[in-house]
């Protein structure tokens, strides 16, 4: 994994944190306690700000991942109609080549030797040879526009080809740099996600220190049970309600944008659309369509809060503009098929509360619905 992600030569969930022993200690003495609390308080603001600029180190390479990953959607997207262009276009030219070479095997047969010697050797044919010149000439008329129909189709597809070429080019131009974004929109994503959970972690025990320091009352067990307990949700396995083949319908919902090119609901141009849009309402559960690994748990541009699962044998799933507060799930983490993974939402570049679910294939989209329809399962 690469990334040039900037860090701090102490990052705050690195801070050397007062001890319970220390706040008892404090207790025992005001000054030292008022001293104690604007000590921790630091420490709180120190993680808090730390948090902030992750997170924002996460959304700008997120977003740089975003346009990539866009960019490379529609370069695939080309370079296959044109391949699917030449070909069509070969299969032509081969059909006219072959008739052009009909053409010219009738020629000649039809007027390929000497008439004045045939006349002489065989009078008696003089009517069936005059009559094959005839048809001949007729030919010869017809050849020449053959021929250059023929030429005309193989230019043609060569001029396909070339261009389809061009596009794969540029679409494995694309796919590199879309990778190395990803890369680093994952990295940025692992240090917010680092320093969130020291934040929530280590505050809600600090403030439970705080509390004890301020409010001038002993400290109990329940009070750091309490600090402790508030840590990150790991989210819970929860049926899909529909698993076959070990895979699991994403979310409930109607479809409300298909696979392919539309109409982009907020730019109104047309563009490829590398998902399928399942709509319900916020908060409706977001399952992992199969087991797998997490690769990425952030803000993504134009996705908003998004996650995406590996699954091996390079197949990947994706579920972008969950709500806030919407992933339950961090980078790294197992999940198996049907797990609740998220919330829906409408985050980043959306028009409404939505799950745009993907299924990506060493990196190139492919239709949803057909995918998981081959596995016995119907989205919407």
């Amino acid at each position: 994994m690469t990334g040039s992600i900037a860090t701090t030569e102490q990052p705050a969930y690195a801070v050397d944190y007062p001890s319970w022993n220390d706040v008892l200690e404090a207790r025992r003495d005001v000054a030292a306690a008022q001293a104690k609390i604007r000590e921790i308080r630091a420490a709180i603001e120190a993680i808090t700000a730390e948090v902030e600029r992750t997170q924002a180190i996460a959304e700008e390479k997120g977003t740089i991942y975003y346009e990539a990953q866009l960019a490379f959607d529609e370069a695939a997207y080309n370079a296959e109609q044109l391949q699917l262009q030449a070909d069509e276009a070969q299969a032509r030219a081969d059909e006219s080549r072959q008739r052009a070479g009909q053409f010219v095997a009738e020629l000649a047969r039809s007027g390929g030797s000497d008439i004045s010697a045939a006349l002489f050797t065989n009078p008696g044919q003089a009517d069936s040879l005059l009559s094959r010149l005839g048809f001949a000439s007729k030919i010869t008329e017809q050849a020449d526009g053959i021929y250059a129909a023929a030429l005309q189709d193989q230019n043609a597809a060569q001029s396909l080809t070339d261009q389809a070429n061009v596009a794969t080019e540029i679409r494995d131009e694309l796919r590199i740099e879309a990778q190395a974004a990803y890369e680093e929109a994952q990295a940025a994503a692992q240090q917010a996600q680092d320093a969130l959970v020291a934040q929530q972690e280590n505050q809600a025990r600090l403030e439970a220190q705080l509390a004890v320091l301020v409010e001038n009352r002993a400290a109990t067990e329940k009070d750091y049970a309490a600090g402790i307990a508030a840590q990150y949700g790991a989210g819970s396995s929860l049926s899909a309600g529909q698993i076959s083949n070990g895979w699991a319908v994403p979310t409930t919902g109607w479809i409300s944008s298909h696979f392919g090119n539309r109409v982009h609901p907020i730019s109104g141009t047309v563009r490829f659309h590398a998902g399928v849009d399942i709509a319900n309402s916020a908060g409706t559960p977001v399952y992992a369509a199969s087991s797998g690994v997490v690769e990425f748990a952030g803000w993504s541009g134009g996705f908003g809060n998004y996650i995406r699962v590996s699954h091996g044998n390079g197949v990947t799933t994706g579920y972008p503009h969950l709500q806030n507060g919407g992933i339950l799930v961090r980078v790294g983490q197992q999940v198996t098929v049907g797990q609740n993974i998220g919330r829906m939402g409408t985050t980043g570049y959306s028009t409404g509360n939505h799950l745009h679910f993907e299924v990506r294939q060493n990196g190139v989209a492919t239709n949803p619905v057909t995918y998981l329809r081959n596995k016995g399962l119907t989205i919407g």
